[in-house]
C-alpha cells in the first residue's frame, strides 16, 4: 500500500448502553493528523476536553495519541468509563498495534494518532465498556493501517445500509 499523511479508520463494537464507536487519524505529526492533533489539544470546547492517552499516570502511550470525546461527560458514572475504562482500552489497543508492527517503527515518536471516542451516558458497566472500546480501536487501527474497508466491499452491501441506530425500511416491490 502507497504511504499515506493521513490513515483513516473507524471501529463500532458492543451492544446497546456499553457500545462503543471510535473514529480515527493516524499519520506524521509533521502532516494534516499532527496539525489536527495540535489543533485539538489546545481549543478544547465546552464539554469536550481532549487529552493524551496514558498506559499509567506520566507514562503516554507511543506514539503520542489523543483522546476526543464525541459524548459530554455526564455524572461520575460517565465520567469513570470515559477517563477510566475508554481510555485504557484505547491506551492498549494503540500500545498493542505498536509492538505487534500493525504501525510503522517511525510512528513510536514521528507520529501521531487522534481518536474520536463515543461513550454512551446510559453506561453502566465499566468492564463492557473497556472491553468495547479495545475492541472498537483495535478495528479502527486496522482498518485506517490496511486501508479498509475495500470499495468492494462497501458496493456488495450498499443496498443495505445501516447502522445500530437506523435501518431503513425495504421499499414495497
Amino acid at each position: 500500500m502507497k504511504a499515506l499523511e493521513v490513515y483513516i479508520g473507524e471501529g463500532f463494537a458492543g451492544p446497546g448502553v456499553n457500545a462503543a464507536h471510535i473514529n480515527i487519524m493516524i499519520g506524521p505529526r509533521s502532516g494534516p493528523v499532527g496539525q489536527a492533533f495540535t489543533n485539538s489539544l489546545s481549543s478544547p470546547s465546552q464539554g469536550h476536553v481532549p487529552f493524551m492517552v496514558v498506559a499509567q499516570p506520566n507514562v503516554p502511550v507511543k506514539p503520542a495519541t489523543l483522546y476526543v470525546n464525541k459524548a459530554d461527560i455526564r455524572g461520575d458514572l460517565h465520567g469513570n468509563a470515559t477517563w477510566g475504562a475508554s481510555q485504557a482500552a484505547i491506551a492498549k489497543a494503540v500500545t498493542e498495534a505498536m509492538l505487534d508492527s500493525t504501525l510503522p517503527p517511525e510512528a513510536e515518536n514521528e507520529w501521531c494518532i487522534v481518536t474520536a471516542n463515543w461513550v454512551n451516558w446510559s453506561c453502566d458497566d465499566l468492564d463492557a465498556v473497556y472491553e468495547n472500546n479495545y475492541a472498537a480501536c483495535k478495528t479502527a487501527i486496522r482498518a485506517a493501517m490496511n486501508g479498509l474497508p475495500a470499495l468492494h466491499d462497501v458496493a456488495k452491501i450498499k443496498d443495505q445500509i445501516s447502522n445500530p441506530f437506523y435501518t431503513p425500511k425495504a421499499k414495497a416491490a
